[in-house]
């Protein structure tokens, strides 16, 4: 079993961003769980207490649970294609891995650092997105990933 936590700089208020993102990340944890993908959570950084992205770089490295294989979302990281991101999962539920985190930087993105040490460093492509949009986009694909896994007809690329 592993487990996913997302962890981005940010409060995510009521609306359809958040309607989405709960409502895609219950739909990985449904069809994930009989594979042994999930729990899937999210743990947000308070922007307000980062004091930059240094500090925002801290606040989201205590987030991510020990052990995690560690994700950074960034414009400059490569590129995966859908079925790549559920091989990604599966390889490393199946070697043993109990944790994998996604981190997705404020504003101003993630600190060098923290993406220095990231196990991967993911692209949702070369363009920028807002945290919010991320968010969506992630909270689909891990969803996807799990439909992948599972062999359902979702995924038809």
């Amino acid at each position: 079993m592993i487990r996913i936590t997302v962890c981005p700089v940010g409060r995510l208020r009521a609306g359809p961003e958040r309607e989405m993102v709960d409502d895609y990340l219950a739909r990985a944890e449904k069809t994930g769980r009989p594979l042994g993908v999930g729990p899937l959570g999210v743990f947000e950084i308070d922007e307000r207490k980062g004091d930059g992205m240094a500090g925002e770089a801290a606040l989201l490295s205590a987030a991510v649970p020990d052990g995690a294989f560690l994700v950074a979302l960034d414009e400059r990281g490569k590129t995966l294609s859908s079925p790549e991101l559920a091989q990604r999962i599966a390889d490393l539920r199946d070697a043993g891995r109990r944790d994998m985190a996604f981190v997705i930087g404020g504003a101003d993105g993630i600190d060098p650092k923290l993406r220095a040490r990231a196990d991967l460093v993911l692209s949702l492509g070369r363009m920028v997105w807002p945290n919010m949009l991320a968010r969506v986009m992630l909270a689909e694909q891990l969803y996807r990933a799990t439909t992948i896994l599972a062999g359902t007809p979702y995924h038809r690329g």
